[in-house]
């Protein structure tokens, strides 16, 4: 009986044993499941910002026609719909790198990611374009012969093109058409040096620019101001009268 009593205890503890190790064990079993389920899914990234939300910034200049700005003299904002926008974007590239200065605008470009920058681009390039409708490759109106003078000189279509509207890079700008007061300032702004708060940094401009007194810059810009080309200021809703 004795013996019987003792098997019996050494059976019961045997059993208490494998049960208290089999509790143990599932929770260490299924610790590396627990924890995969604790563990955080991984975010998904940023929904990019809506197309109306990058141009947002942009539209209050320049998408009122007649808008003006006052850096760093009074002159119409230029036009960008039909813009190339590869020059867009090398131009937004230069305000950010301080290549151009321009306060508003570099408070602009700094904002933006070189994808904002082509987005915005894009979306300019195509705002207000006709299908089928082209530019010609020859001014409707000639320069006078003192203008043509100061063209050649200057080799302005060897870069912008026929017509000054189809550049020979998408990096370079279209400048049929454009505000004249915007392109005799920003030509200006090629010529100035050692200013902390206004210029612009470009070997190739800067060396044509430097040729030419301010009146005659200004007369080259007001005769590409009077080339038809693609350029337009294309109202945004709000802004119509």
């Amino acid at each position: 009986m004795t013996k019987l009593l003792t098997s019996l205890f050494a059976l019961f503890v045997a059993s208490a044993t494998s049960f208290a190790h089999a509790q143990a064990a599932a929770p260490a079993a299924s610790a590396p499941a627990a924890a995969t389920a604790a563990a955080p899914a991984p975010q998904a990234p940023n929904s990019p910002k809506s197309l109306q939300a990058k141009v947002a910034m942009c539209l209050g200049c320049h998408n009122i026609p007649g808008y003006q700005a006052s850096f760093p003299e009074v002159h119409k904002v230029p036009m960008i719909a039909g813009q190339n926008a590869g020059y867009i974007v090398a131009a937004l590239n230069a305000y950010k790198a301080g290549e151009r200065k321009h306060p508003t605008m570099r408070g602009v470009a700094d904002q933006l990611s070189e994808q904002d920058m082509k987005d915005i681009a894009g979306w300019y390039a195509a705002l207000g374009q006709e299908a089928g409708k082209a530019v010609g490759d020859k001014p409707a109106r000639e320069p006078s012969p003192q203008v043509a003078a100061l063209l050649q000189k200057a080799a302005c279509a060897s870069c912008h093109g026929a017509n000054f509207s189809k550049p020979i890079d998408p990096a370079y700008p279209k400048i049929a058409g454009q505000h004249g007061d915007y392109l005799f300032v920003a030509l200006k702004a090629y010529k100035t040096e050692n200013n902390s708060a206004v210029g612009r940094s470009n070997g190739i401009m800067g060396g044509i620019a430097k040729q030419f007194s301010n009146a005659e810059l200004k007369a080259i810009a007001n005769y590409l101001a009077s080339v038809e080309g693609d350029l337009k200021t294309v109202p945004e809703s709000r802004f119509r009268k």
